[in-house]
C-alpha cells in the first residue's frame, strides 16, 4: 500500500499481516481521487471514512491536505494501525473503534464527503442501510457526497440520490449526492 499524492507522495506503508481488510487498489484510488480533485478543494473539506481498514483512504485524504478526517472501524488492530501511522506521519486523522451502523445512528456530525468501503460480502440491502441512514440523519453537508466502494457485481444504481458509478477492475464505486440546502 502506498500514498499516491500530497505531502507523503510515494510513501509505502506496510500494514501488519492478518488484518481483516481488502485495501483499495492504487489504480482505483488514483482514479477516484482524480474525480474528487475536480470537484473539491481537498484542503477545505471534512471526510468520514467508514470501514477504514488499513486507513488507506484516510491517509490519502490527509496527505492531500484534508484537515478533518474521521476513520471508523470495528477492528482494534486496524484502528491501532491507523492511529500509529497517522501519528508517525503527523496527519490529522481521528480514529474511532466502533461498528459503523451504531456510529451513524449516534453521530450528529456532518461531513462534506463520506467514503464507505464495507466488506464485499455486504449485500445490496446492507449498502442501502448505510446510504439510508446517512441521508436520514442528514450527515452530509450541502452538496456533500457519499461514495460506497463495492464489488463490481453489486448494483446500487436504483437507490435514491445515486448520481454515477465508476468501475476499476473488480471494484466499483457508487456516488450519492446530497441536495443543496
Amino acid at each position: 500500500m502506498r500514498i499516491i499524492s500530497g505531502t507523503h507522495k510515494g510513501r509505502k506503508i506496510a500494514p501488519p499481516k492478518g488484518l481483516p481488510v481488502r485495501p483499495t487498489t492504487d489504480m482505483a484510488k488514483e482514479a477516484i481521487f482524480n474525480v474528487l480533485n475536480n470537484r473539491y478543494h481537498l484542503d477545505e473539506i471534512s471526510v468520514l471514512d467508514l470501514f477504514a481498514g488499513t486507513g488507506n483512504i484516510s491517509l490519502e485524504f490527509a496527505s492531500r491536505g484534508v484537515d478533518e478526517v474521521l476513520a471508523i472501524d470495528k477492528d482494534y488492530k486496524c484502528c491501532a494501525f491507523i492511529a500509529k501511522i497517522s501519528k508517525e506521519l503527523e496527519l490529522p486523522i481521528k480514529v474511532i473503534k466502533t461498528d459503523v451502523l451504531p456510529f451513524l445512528e449516534k453521530t450528529n456530525n456532518r461531513f462534506d464527503l463520506i467514503f464507505a468501503d464495507p466488506p464485499y460480502s455486504f449485500e445490496d440491502k446492507d449498502c442501502e442501510s448505510i446510504r439510508s441512514l446517512i441521508f436520514k440523519k442528514n450527515l452530509l453537508k450541502p452538496d456533500g457526497l457519499l461514495i460506497i466502494e463495492h464489488s463490481k457485481y453489486t448494483d446500487l444504481t436504483k437507490l435514491p440520490s445515486y448520481t454515477e458509478g465508476k468501475k476499476y477492475g473488480s471494484s466499483a464505486f457508487s456516488f450519492f449526492q446530497s441536495s443543496v440546502v
